[in-house]
């Protein structure tokens, strides 16, 4: 019987996001992976190469499925609205807290002055979101400005941070702004914390 090998790849992908969200690239180990894939570690090497090739490419998974789930223009073609885009990726991160911990984990074990892997795909997924909040601006530059508007660029990553920093650092959220010291990391009051990083967004348009 043939192996699926498209099956075996999946599996041991998701069984890699847990254990490297909670361990990091460094504390993984390969053969929990397997274990909870079902799979036989050595089925790895093949498909991967390694350990640190496998994080790379759960990463890359995971920031893929977060694209297509939340993207940037709405099913007509038009781009959507910032505010709304925000309130979008905060109910992503509610849903999905291990994106930002394996963020995390990339960050903290890479070179700031390298590329990471997949750098180029990546960015350029980016820049098209960029050019996407330039349009938008365009298609609404007869509405009333305060101010000097944000770069589009600059605009992009402070909703990223907006609408994603809390739930890298739950413990100086909830220091700040207090609440509970529960697994929530939105707190108690999610949809209240949703719409503030709705409004601060709005706030930064104007």
């Amino acid at each position: 019987m043939a192996w699926d090998t498209t099956k075996t790849r999946r599996l041991l992908l998701e069984a890699a996001v847990d254990e490297f969200a909670a361990y990091g690239p460094e504390g993984a180990r390969i053969d929990r992976i397997a274990a909870a894939a079902g799979v036989n570690k050595e089925r790895i090497y093949p498909y991967f190469g390694g350990k640190r090739q496998l994080f790379d490419a759960v990463v890359q998974r995971e920031l893929e499925q977060l694209a297509a789930a939340v993207p940037m223009e709405g099913a007509d073609g038009c781009p959507v609205q910032l505010p709304e885009y925000a309130g979008r990726v905060f109910d992503y991160h509610l849903a999905h807290p291990h994106l930002l911990r394996l963020l995390q984990w990339e960050a903290l074990y890479g070179d700031a002055n390298a590329p990471v892997a997949g750098e180029e795909r990546r960015a350029a997924y980016y820049a098209e979101k960029v050019a996407a909040v330039a349009r938008a601006r365009r298609e609404g530059e007869g509405s009333a400005r305060v101010g000097v508007p944000l770069p589009p660029g600059e605009l992009l990553l402070a909703v990223v941070a907006l609408a994603g920093w809390q739930f890298a650092v739950p413990q100086l959220a909830r220091m700040i702004l207090g609440g509970t010291t529960g697994e929530d990391p939105a707190g108690e009051d999610p949809a209240g914390r949703r719409a503030v990083v709705v409004e601060l967004v709005r706030r930064l348009e104007s």
